[in-house]
């Protein structure tokens, strides 16, 4: 099988958020089969949902993979998990948040996993950091990133310094 580009977006509000989004940026270079290609900036951003929490740092990923996708939603939860994400409820608060958001030009709908994201597309917080690093990408219904990306863009989104490997 050949690598698939695929992008995951990244983000965490608790115990040091930009630590926590660095280290797993190392580790997604480090999955069996996939090799880390690009990383954006940081950005900080607002939760979505409740408001009675801190806010995020966000990021996005590109990731060449061998795995399937099934395969790789397994390895980003065990990840999840080795930073003792908790799910107490809907958009709560997170240590570390990881989400498939594009798996080459494929359209998956199962009951574990739907991409493109559903959400991805109103998301400041992930199209503009995708953006940023894939400016010529188009999601699989041929919709451009950076075109959608742009009515995104708001001062409540805010670009830090990377201070990751890139």
């Amino acid at each position: 099988m050949l690598p698939v580009d695929v992008y995951v977006g990244l983000g965490s509000n608790l115990d040091d958020p930009a630590s926590q989004v660095n280290r797993a940026l190392e580790t997604l270079g480090a999955l069996p089969l996939t090799q880390r290609v690009g990383v954006s900036s940081l950005y900080a951003s607002r939760p979505v949902g409740p408001q009675d929490q801190p806010d995020y740092i966000n990021a996005v990923a590109h990731l060449a993979t061998r795995l399937s996708p099934l395969a790789l939603l397994d390895q980003l939860q065990a990840l999840e998990q080795r930073h003792r994400r908790v799910r107490r409820r809907h958009w709560g608060p997170r240590t570390l948040d990881l989400d498939l958001l594009l798996f080459g030009k494929r359209v998956i709908e199962t009951p574990r996993l739907r991409v493109p994201h559903p959400e991805m597309s109103a998301r400041p917080f992930v199209m503009v950091p995708l953006a940023e690093l894939a400016p010529a990408l188009t999601l699989p219904d041929g919709r451009s990133i950076t075109t959608l990306a742009e009515p995104l863009r708001s001062p409540d989104l805010i670009r830090v310094l990377p201070d990751h490997p890139r």
